[in-house]
């Protein structure tokens, strides 16, 4: 058993390594897209949803990479699709916040999750305009640049600072239903169009909370695995979350379960992480 833990760690491990260098350098191509960018590169996949070059370029990047060291592993990205169906999945956003790169705004990011036997395991998230990089294993914490991150400690909210997404997979009133709850609570509500920026913005204490009605996979499980390893609560994957996705939430400890009843989204049981987050606080 020991031979096969050891065997299952250098495995992880190695892809750890391995996720860490091309979120970098799908950084670059992403930078080098956005700042060269021209209206002509920009198209539609639908209302309020861009879709540019440079998405293609990243998530080629990212996928040649990962099937030249890991063939066997499955690739699931947002823009080619792709199979899930194995025990060792990678699962990229190439470009979130496309609606900011699009306009110019370098509020957007990459994000790349491995999932192993249907648990994230590996999570990074690369905001190549102002070079931070979020990275978390599961079990062993998380960090942004290489220093250690954790969930802010508020615990009023009258000095919470939510932020929402919005999908138009839901009513429109749905997310004004959800924005009203958390305003009458006392709590700051913004958007800044990057969910997974929004969880990264979790996990580090910039935010205290990050709730969407509808999320992918591809925008999420790094996101959340990064707020789990931080010390703070986050939903539930559904049972298709590799498929059609769900809701999202990730918040701070003390105000996690009336942010749960205000947004209708329900929290996980808690993980290791986040007990042990729970007994230092």
């Amino acid at each position: 058993m020991s031979d096969t833990l050891n065997t299952r760690d250098r495995e992880i491990a190695q892809r750890a390594d391995l996720c860490l260098s091309i979120a970098r350098s799908a950084g670059q191509i992403a930078l080098d897209g956005f700042r060269r960018r021209a209206s002509d590169e920009i198209a539609m996949k639908g209302a309020q949803d861009f879709l540019t070059e440079t998405d293609a370029a990243v998530e080629r990047h990212l996928k040649n990479r990962l099937t030249e060291a890991l063939p066997d592993d499955d690739f699931l990205g947002e823009e080619t699709g792709g199979s899930a169906s194995g025990r060792s999945v990678w699962v990229v956003d190439p470009i979130d916040g496309t609606a900011n790169f699009a306009r110019s705004i370098p509020h957007f990011c990459i994000s790349i999750a491995y999932v192993r036997d249907g648990i994230t395991e590996i999570g990074a998230i690369f905001a190549p305009a102002t070079d931070e990089l979020w990275f978390a294993r599961r079990g062993a914490g998380a960090t942004c640049n290489g220093s250690p991150i954790s969930v802010a400690g508020t615990r009023d909210f009258s000095a919470a600072c939510m932020e929402l997404g919005w999908s138009r997979r839901r009513p429109q009133s749905d997310y004004i239903t959800m924005m009203n709850r958390l305003l009458d609570h006392g709590a700051n509500v913004r958007r800044a169009a990057s969910g997974a920026l929004g969880l990264a913005f979790v996990a580090d204490g910039r935010s205290d909370g990050y709730a969407e009605l509808h999320m992918n996979a591809w925008d999420c499980l790094a996101g959340l695995l990064l707020v789990e390893e931080a010390g703070g609560r986050v939903s539930a994957l559904p049972e298709d979350g590799l498929g059609r996705g769900g809701a999202v939430l990730a918040v701070v400890p003390a105000l996690a379960t009336e942010t749960s009843a205000a947004t209708g989204i329900p929290l996980a049981p808690l993980s290791n992480a986040q007990d042990r987050a729970r007994m230092i606080a």
